[in-house]
């Protein structure tokens, strides 16, 4: 898979990890450690510093430049040095999966405009394209978070499943549903 660097939108540019991007990484992170606590695991210290961002992204950029993920960090085309999202396809797997689990987040402060779509619509593009080549695409959210089961629906995500105590997020094992999304223009007997 050849490294990108950079997707971008009407509103929004999509960057690659990079460790030059620690501090507004872990800016990002602080801003919205309250507003990201229902629906995450248990973040390390480290997440808040920009010290442990940047060891963070250098093994995302490695992991992304092996092929074993592919990453965006969102930024306003108004602002391109805040980051203000972020999304990932994480456990690419190749042989007869194809498939990769995808994660995100979205500034607090710019939620209800449609960005976090906006990303995904074009991330999801290059992840079933040539570039990325992927067949299948999972995520998994708690059923208490609305916004993102109604994002996932939206993306044409199928509810395929109910996983209890999945995830251990916000003091106790938490259920979640379990969607996925496979390329739209996959034929069924298409070998990998």
């Amino acid at each position: 898979m050849t490294p990108l660097a950079r997707l971008d939108t009407e509103r929004l540019v999509l960057r690659a990890s990079d460790p030059a991007h620690a501090a507004e990484v872990a800016a990002f992170y602080t801003r919205n450690r309250v507003a990201h606590a229902p629906w995450s695991p248990p973040p390390s210290p480290t997440l808040f510093t920009a010290t442990g961002q940047q060891q963070r992204l250098l093994g995302a950029a490695m992991a992304e430049a092996d092929g074993s993920q592919v990453g965006w960090w969102l930024s306003l085309r108004e602002a391109p040095d805040r980051i203000v999202g972020q999304l990932r396809f994480s456990q690419v797997s190749r042989g007869p999966f194809y498939s990769a689990m995808l994660g995100y987040s979205l500034d607090s402060a710019c939620e209800g405009r449609g960005l976090m779509h906006e990303a995904l619509v074009a991330a999801l593009a290059d992840a079933f394209g040539p570039r990325v080549a992927l067949h299948r695409v999972q995520a998994n959210a708690r059923p208490e978070n609305a916004r993102s089961l109604r994002l996932l629906d939206r993306l044409g995500f199928e509810r395929e499943g109910y996983a209890r105590q999945y995830l251990f997020i916000d003091g106790a094992w938490r259920d979640h549903v379990l969607t996925a999304l496979r390329a739209p223009d996959w034929p069924v007997d298409r070998a990998p």
